[in-house]
């Protein structure tokens, strides 16, 4: 066992963080907000999130913090001021469980109970049914084709209104292409095009699948038309696929991380039959290697030579670029693949010794480099680092022609430690994806959820830092400013949330640059944790 004890968090005495991860009410009607010092008045637009927002119906209560009821926030920036507002997303899952007062849909960690109106017989009957997917979808806000949709990690996502943020329509990616669900996390080109990953469960077993949208509608009522499967790949064991929640791109291929976090589909199948929810057959193999897959975007060819490393966990990738032969693929990762069933809302609402012994048991994230060399031919020497790259400690040896074994290198200085590693990354999406570029932000997680914003500059692994008692910053997201020369010219835009009662939530506003307050805007109502957001620009 090589995991370095270091990686997992030593800190005691954590506060509790329960309101965070608790049920509130929807604010649908715009609210204004109290501004203190200075948001930008070059700022217009709205920062959209999404994450739970309740997590129980009548006595029912949700097991998993993936479960919760998707609730979508909207602060709207125009002249230096602020309004906030909130709504439930209509899906069926929200509305068949709020007519009935009780589950009746399952997630990801909940089986839903048999109908206690039912028959004993219906009853029994309804467990050899397969669960069907949710449409809760909670996790990210996300646009095809210059609309916004609400998406999880199911084949339904929800077209939503980005001003009043109401449901419009359920889409189905699944009637367009043959696939059983897509990430909350696609990635564009500069033109629009959308690519994003789904699996497929077919007769021969399963497939990931690499998706892509095109930019433009054919008519007002468009939705995926014109989806298509670029390619297919075969897991490396097909009844137990790896799980996935995002992919890395570069600007001709889709890199594809199969990682050792399995989904066994005979126990996920039987789930309902033994009275298990869908996460039980979620697992981690540590014994099984992590393999990098490169698809060309053009041709829908998956490359030959597979890239290998040591069994990692990765949710969220940071960028991926080439140059001189070679793909970067930069990316939060951990040592231990077991922290998708570390988030059971139990755990997230324990305190004292029983929270830190949740927190013990969790592997930090940390930003990590892997150098692919992408001119591997039947030439190149094998058992030799093919990584040539000046001042990069990462390696690459052919140890077949066709398969590369690589090591990472820290895209940070000994210090993130102090921090709790960083997760929910982003950059300068707009100009420098799959290009190089020097900063990236995240949340520190010194806690179960980010309780710091960071700022890491590449060139130096040094790192400026955003952290203030009991406040529980959201992912920042990097808005760049009119007039942008440099790759930091812009604001961060972070919701902070607090489980202490005489604190406000607010919005923050930092300079990207500098990283120093700008202004806050206080909302006068709690929201709850969340996940995923975008900035959409009305300038």
């Amino acid at each position: 066992n090589d995991i370095k004890k270091t990686n997992f968090t030593k800190v005691h005495g954590l506060p509790d963080i329960t309101p965070l991860v608790s049920s509130v009410q929807e604010t649908p009607e715009p609210i204004p907000t109290t501004v203190k010092g200075t948001i930008p008045t070059w700022i217009h637009g709205s920062l959209l999130r999404n994450g739970p927002g309740k997590f129980e119906f009548g006595n029912q209560h949700y097991n998993h913090w993936f479960d919760g009821m998707a609730l979508m926030h909207r602060f709207q920036i125009e002249d230096g001021q602020v309004t906030y507002r909130s709504r439930f997303l209509c899906s069926d899952s929200y509305t068949q469980n709020s007519e009935r007062n009780r589950i009746i849909v399952s997630e990801f960690g909940t089986l839903a109970l048999p109908d206690p109106c039912k028959n004993f017989f219906q009853r029994f009957l309804s467990r050899f049914e397969m669960p069907k997917p949710t449409d809760n979808a909670s996790v990210n806000f996300v646009k095809y084709k210059g609309d916004y949709y609400v998406s999880t990690e199911t084949n339904y996502m929800h077209r939503v209104d980005p001003d009043t943020l109401e449901s419009k329509q359920k889409v189905d990616w699944s009637k367009f292409i043959a696939v059983n669900g897509a990430t909350a996390h696609p990635h564009f080109d500069p033109d629009g095009t959308a690519y994003n990953m789904g699996n497929s469960y077919r007769n021969k077993g399963a497939f990931y699948n690499i998706i892509r949208v095109p930019p433009e509608r054919d008519g007002p009522e468009d939705t995926l038309e014109g989806a298509k499967i670029l390619c297919s790949i075969a897991p490396r064991d097909k009844s137990k696929p790896s799980y996935y929640h995002s992919f890395g791109m570069s600007e001709n291929y889709v890199v594809f991380i199969e990682q050792p976090i399995k989904m066994d589909l005979f126990k996920i199948v039987t789930g309902r039959l033994r009275g298990k929810s869908l996460n039980e057959g979620v697992y981690w193999d540590p014994n099984q290697e992590t393999i990098f897959h490169l698809i060309d975007k053009q041709t829908g060819k998956e490359m030959p030579v597979k890239y290998y490393t040591k069994a990692l966990s990765t949710f969220h990738q940071i960028n991926a670029f080439e140059q001189d032969g070679f793909l970067m693929l930069d990316m939060c990762c951990s040592d231990d693949g077991q922290s998708i069933n570390n988030f059971l809302i139990q755990n997230l609402r324990q305190s004292g010794e029983a929270l830190d012994e949740v927190i013990l048991k969790l592997s930090l994230p940390f930003p990590r480099r892997f150098v692919l060399p992408l001119n591997i031919t039947s030439e190149t020497l094998l058992e030799q680092n093919l990584n040539t790259r000046p001042d990069s400690t990462a390696t690459a040896v052919c140890r077949t022609k066709n398969q590369v074994f690589c090591t990472f290198e820290d895209l940070h200085g000994e210090d993130l430690k102090d921090y709790g590693g960083l997760e929910f990354p982003h950059i300068n999406y707009a100009r420098y994806n799959t290009k190089p570029y020097r900063y990236y932000y995240g949340c520190g997680f010194r806690h179960l959820v980010g309780d710091s914003l960071i700022k890491m500059d590449l060139e130096s692994k040094k790192f400026k830092v955003w952290r203030q008692p009991d406040l529980y910053p959201s992912e920042p997201v990097f808005i760049l400013s009119p007039n942008a020369v440099e790759e930091d010219d812009g604001v961060i835009l972070s919701v902070i949330i607090t489980p202490v009662k005489d604190k406000s939530t607010f919005l923050l506003v930092l300079d990207a640059k500098t990283f120093e307050e700008l202004g806050r805007a206080e909302v006068p109502v709690n929201i709850p944790y969340g996940f995923h957001g975008v900035f959409n620009s009305s300038a």
